[in-house]
């Protein structure tokens, strides 16, 4: 009879000799069912090897069983890693994720208004976006829990975040290049795109220049370029600044991508990387340990995973005091860096 169908808890309920509400409280847990009717209901489950729907389940409970990730140019590295370990860990925990990818503030603004919404999802997790004061009005107005993830603005605090240290990434890169005796450190930056509000380029360069600083180095304005995140755009600003008629020693880009545009203007200008300039990037993307890249890496695929147990955390305590889950960074000394000649 059930051989090429999907058996349903109708099937279950006529096996059983019971109701369908009877089968339903059962496979909900609800102690309002006498153990000989419980156990009628799973010999019925058993025999017809019944697997239980959880989007129809999570519909009798009042939940969608999704969670909706609203992220910008999700095909980016730092991105795609972050949402594998959120993928990874819905997964496991039987919700399924639904990606609103922002390449414009239009859509950010539209999804901050819309997404979190408990007819479509269960729970939202922001990536680097800061929201506005009138943002955070509506979120807290709303029922469904949000957790964001990368972002420093203290207008968040009031939510459950996991952020990364990036001033204490940036100064670390930096002062690496210093212990290793460079004194022209120059920097490149990524311009955020108009509206963004990205943080974590502005805190990269913040920790260079605490760590000249305090080493008694100028921050020169000549050694600090910025320009859209690219790998060719890297390349050019590095060539700017390697044409300069006292040339950096060292450089530390941003992130690994730019980082890979100052290897190719080295290569350009015919210089050895690292006898005749030192390079480190930030991120720890895949390519870097094949490029030799030194880097600082922050735990992509782990803020991804702790941003979900934080929001199921939410889930099933609604009433607890926000957390703020700081995840370390590390300096990944690979061949890119060297004493100056």
């Amino acid at each position: 009879m059930f051989a090429h169908m999907r058996p349903t808890i109708k099937d279950i309920a006529e096996r059983a000799g019971v109701g369908l509400g009877t089968v339903s409280r059962v496979l909900n847990d609800n102690p309002r069912v006498s153990e000989t009717t419980r156990a009628k209901v799973m010999g019925a489950v058993r025999d017809l090897n019944y697997v239980p729907s959880l989007a129809a389940r999570g519909l009798s409970m009042g939940k969608t069983q999704s969670i909706a990730v609203i992220a910008p140019f999700f095909t980016r590295s730092v991105f795609v890693e972050r949402l594998h370990g959120i993928e990874e860990t819905t997964s496991a925990n039987g919700y399924d994720v639904v990606i609103y990818n922002v390449d414009a503030t239009e859509k950010r603004d539209r999804y901050f208004r819309t997404v979190p919404d408990p007819r479509r999802v269960d729970g939202v997790i922001v990536i680097s976006l800061p929201p506005s004061g009138l943002d955070i009005a509506r979120f807290q107005r709303s029922s469904v829990p949000i957790v964001f993830v990368d972002v420093g603005n203290p207008v968040c605090e009031p939510f459950d975040r996991i952020v990364i240290n990036d001033v204490e990434g940036g100064r670390m890169a930096t002062q690496h290049l210093i212990d290793l005796g460079h004194h022209r450190i120059g920097y490149i930056g990524d311009v955020p795109q108009p509206g963004f509000n990205f943080t974590a380029g502005e805190d990269r360069f913040e920790g260079y220049r605490r760590a000249l600083t305090e080493a008694g180095l100028p921050v020169n304005p000549e050694l600090h370029l910025d320009g859209s995140f690219g790998r060719e755009v890297a390349r050019h600003l590095a060539r700017r600044m390697l044409a300069l008629s006292e040339r950096p020693t060292a450089i530390f880009a941003s992130n690994d991508t730019q980082a890979l545009g100052v290897l190719e203007a080295a290569r350009d200008a015919g210089l050895d990387v690292p006898g005749d300039l030192s390079v480190v990037g930030y991120d720890d993307i895949e390519m870097t340990d094949f490029l030799g890249l030194t880097t600082v890496r922050q735990l992509l695929f782990e803020s991804g995973r702790r941003s979900v147990e934080a929001l199921l955390r939410r889930l099933e305590e609604p009433e607890g005091a926000p957390i703020c889950d700081s995840l370390p960074v590390e300096l990944i000394v690979r061949r890119t860096t060297a004493p100056p000649r």
